[in-house]
């Protein structure tokens, strides 16, 4: 619809003659030809890509449809060429309705301004209390003494930089692509110089939710009616992008459509240079997944245009096989037989083209639109032993005296090597005063008994005998913490003396 308004509106109209009669607001198919070229050249949603003779193709379907019509009004036919005739557009234009969705009522929902501050206290005032260490936290981390620890040293990696990570990734992904191949070597399949990594990591990385390759080039990308074609028959007969009444033999001429335009591509998708490697995933067909992981991982080797281009491409070509409600494309070919025997050679060949190719890439290819969700999907087993590879080497790490992991590293220039009696100098100066501070808290704290305060202060003269005695450098100022308490006599009953002695009477009960 809206390369017809834009070609009735810019399509310029003046008086033709033809066999000694004049015609008014008509135009020549040669001149439709050169402004319509130009108008789909200038349009984001096809490009400059497209070619006169499919503007002509597409004239024909302009004057089948009624969009145009001859000097005589007559329309219906694909009789369009690209000579003098003449043409005119109809009274009533042949535009359908834009479909219009319904509205739902609702209010539209309100994002908050993330920049506004939200209501409440401020946060310059809130309470925040302070993380002390008090003798009870102390008494629950060093209740275990502090045993030996045996001399050490820290190995720091250096940085990995981008072309680090790259060889990580080509040089791990070649190597399990060879075992899973059972190979004693790729040189005979592979020319190892003509991988390059960056776009593996692209392939791995720049996916949507569907796991299409994104890509960072978007003149590469493929052209928008390319797209709307396989769409439309991918979601037969649902296509969102079909906005006007279809004829018969419409999906016929979309299903050609896309097959010219992937046979005219100079290179196959999955390129000359890496036949060989897809040929010898053949032998691994009777065993599923090894094929599946092989060919995982050799589709991760192909340019990232290519990739996209097949994941769109095959599976377009398992949905049409596997849909009922498509008509039939051929009359005479199954449609999965049509979809390999259409699409198998710019998917694969040789560069020599031999009589095997055919073979070979019908073959292939029939494995791909059986297995193509998880073929061409990213091997996340290799990701992971990638990504934790890449995270030892840069995790620094720890080397004990004795061991010979790593002797070829060399040391790292901005440190050197002490000895473990410098080491034990220097851990006990580091801690001493923070320790100091902790022993100055238990012997201030009003707040415990002196029975737990006297064996807190055992155990932290256990552990740490130096700071302790620091504090406390001679029995005479440990004793002062705790001055023992002269015990006093109870005083004499002096109002006992002062009665006069009374000598002892019997009573009447001890009278006989």
């Amino acid at each position: 619809n809206e390369i017809i308004e834009l070609f009735r509106a810019g399509m310029p109209l003046r008086k033709h003659r033809c066999r000694f009669k004049s015609y008014e607001r008509c135009f020549k198919a040669s001149e439709a030809v050169d402004c319509l070229h130009e108008l789909l050249g200038s349009n984001q949603n096809f490009g400059p890509e497209v070619t006169r003779d499919q503007t002509v193709k597409l004239l024909k379907k302009f004057l089948k449809n009624h969009v145009i019509e001859d000097i005589k009004g007559r329309w219906g036919k694909e009789d369009f060429e690209d000579n003098g005739h003449l043409y005119r557009f109809p009274p009533s234009s042949p535009l359908k309705s834009y479909p219009k969705k319904p509205s739902c009522g609702k209010e539209v929902i309100k994002f908050p301004d993330w920049n506004e501050p939200k209501a409440g206290p401020s946060q310059e005032h809130i309470p925040v209390k302070s993380a002390t260490m008090n003798s009870e936290m102390w008494y629950k981390r060093h209740s275990i003494a502090i045993g030996e620890v045996p001399a050490c040293k820290l190995v720091f990696r250096r940085e990995l930089t981008q072309t680090n990570l790259e060889e990580i990734w080509k040089s791990m992904a070649l190597s399990r692509l060879q075992k899973v191949l059972g190979l004693d070597s790729l040189d005979e399949v592979l020319d190892a110089k003509l991988v390059n990594p960056k776009h593996i990591i692209q392939n791995v990385y720049n996916v949507t939710k569907q796991g299409i390759v994104t890509l960072e080039d978007k003149s590469k990308e493929l052209p928008h009616w390319i797209l709307s074609a396989m769409k439309c028959l991918a979601n037969w007969p649902s296509c969102s992008d079909l906005k006007q009444p279809t004829y018969t033999g419409f999906e016929r001429d979309v299903f050609k459509t896309i097959v010219d335009y992937f046979g005219q591509m100079k290179e196959p998708l999955l390129t000359f240079h890496f036949f060989d490697i897809f040929v010898s995933v053949l032998g691994l067909l009777q065993k599923p997944s090894k094929a599946v992981e092989a060919l995982q991982i050799s589709c991760l080797l192909l340019p990232p245009e290519n990739r996209k281009r097949l994941q769109l491409l095959v599976r377009m070509m398992a949905r049409i096989s596997l849909n009922q409600d498509l008509p039939p494309l051929s009359e005479s070919v199954r449609t999965r037989t049509l979809m390999v025997q259409a699409f198998s050679r710019c998917i694969l060949c040789s560069k020599d083209e031999i009589d095997l190719d055919e073979l070979l890439a019908a073959k292939l290819v029939s494995f791909l639109m059986d297995n193509y969700q998880e073929i061409l999907s990213v091997p996340s087993a290799l990701k992971s032993s990638i990504e934790d590879h890449v995270v030892h080497l840069q995790r620094v790490q720890i080397k004990y005296a004795g061991t010979d992991s790593d002797t070829t590293l060399p040391p790292p220039s901005f440190c050197h090597q002490i000895t473990r009696g410098e080491f034990e100098y220097q851990r006990a100066i580091g801690s001493q005063e923070p320790l100091a501070a902790l022993l100055e808290e238990i012997v201030m704290n009003k707040e415990i008994s002196v029975k737990d305060k006297k064996k807190k202060l055992k155990q932290f003269q256990k552990s740490y005998p130096e700071v302790y005695r620091v504090r406390f450098p001679s029995p005479e100022t440990e004793a002062m913490l705790f001055p023992e308490k002269t015990k006093q006599k109870p005083p004499i009953l002096m109002w006992a003396l002062k009665k006069p002695f009374q000598p002892f009477h019997r009573t009447r009960s001890f009278r006989m």
